[in-house]
């Protein structure tokens, strides 16, 4: 385990590590933050299926993500059992602000293979984000379940992470895609000092 987690966030590269709070909230409101968390993953395979409805001639993003669109379900499935084993529903979903911020910075012109590594990046960021996040719930959580559950999507999350970045260098030349990655871990890094922590967000 520990050679895992060490290679994940050598791989992540984030500028701005999780308010330590931000545990300790999520602790205290699992339930406000297991829904979120499967709408993030609902969101996420459908952010993969936009991906390859509107790129169907990139072979390889089509052949890549339509795998990770069933694990991202898949996730979304055993999210839910969490829930029902826990006694809770569903519920609405909330806002994104995380996302709609990281949204907003994804750029409107350039060629449509730029704005598409944008897409891939902006997903491999919340993919990394997301990783990090279930590693603080994997190492400080008491349910044991839930701790279990957490360290097997952080691997997970890890490997999609990977999955988009791989894809972005395929269509955009390595120099390219390592500057506007930069770019977008200065820009996630902004957002997160701006937000609130939230005991009903996973973001």
């Amino acid at each position: 385990m520990k050679e895992e987690t060490s290679t994940a966030d050598k791989m992540l590269h984030l500028k701005l590590p999780t308010d330590p709070r931000w545990v300790d909230i999520a602790s205290m409101h699992i339930k406000d933050i297991l829904v979120d968390h499967a709408y993030c993953e609902q969101k996420a395979a459908s952010s993969c299926i936009s991906l390859i409805v509107g790129f169907p001639e990139k072979t390889e993003l089509v052949d890549m993500l339509t795998a990770v669109v069933a694990e991202e379900w898949g996730h979304f499935e055993r999210v839910l059992e969490m829930l029902k084993k826990r006694g809770y529903s569903l519920g609405p979903q909330r806002k994104d602000e995380y996302v709609l911020a990281l949204v907003a910075f994804v750029i409107k012109g350039g060629s449509r293979d730029q704005r598409l590594v944008d897409q891939l990046l902006m997903n491999a960021l919340i993919e990394a984000r997301s990783c990090e996040r279930f590693k603080l719930l994997w190492k400080n959580i008491q349910d044991e379940e839930l701790s279990k559950f957490y360290y097997e999507l952080m691997v997970s999350e890890a490997a999609h992470y990977v999955n988009f970045i791989t894809l972005a260098k395929l269509y955009m030349p390595d120099d390219y895609v390592k500057r506007r990655w930069q770019e977008w871990l200065e820009e996630e890094a902004r957002i997160l000092k701006q937000l609130e922590i939230r005991k009903d967000r996973m973001h």
